[in-house]
């Protein structure tokens, strides 16, 4: 499972958050390809329980922030066909803004 029940609810909370008002919130999952050099930060989960909101780092020097599918995401696969995995370890220090402004200062995503 790509995610947990934890982090799709605090996904889907931060989502709900943001429909009543601007907001700018941590990151509560960070995924990433094991043998390729993507990087993903996602701060909410749209109602529909498959669009992700974050910031997206393909491993190309140019990160941006979007939306992505969390079910293209669970099949899509490596140059060694490993799957995206999901960062166990990561807890975010800062802002879904700040993690972009810094990623687009240096050309990639630096947790």
């Amino acid at each position: 499972m790509l995610l947990s029940l934890e982090i799709k609810a605090q996904l889907r909370r931060n989502f709900e958050l943001s429909q009543m008002e601007p907001a700018d919130h941590r990151p509560a999952v960070k995924l990433f390809t094991p043998d390729a050099n993507a990087t993903w930060l996602f701060s909410e989960l749209g109602r529909d329980g498959d669009t992700l909101f974050g910031l997206s780092d393909l491993g190309h020097g140019s990160p941006e922030l979007g939306y992505s599918s969390l079910a293209e995401l669970s099949f899509l696969r490596g140059r060694l066909g490993l799957l995206v995995e999901r960062d166990r370890h990561f807890t975010a220090s800062k802002t879904l803004s700040q993690y972009a402004d810094d990623a687009f200062r240096r050309g990639s995503i630096v947790t």
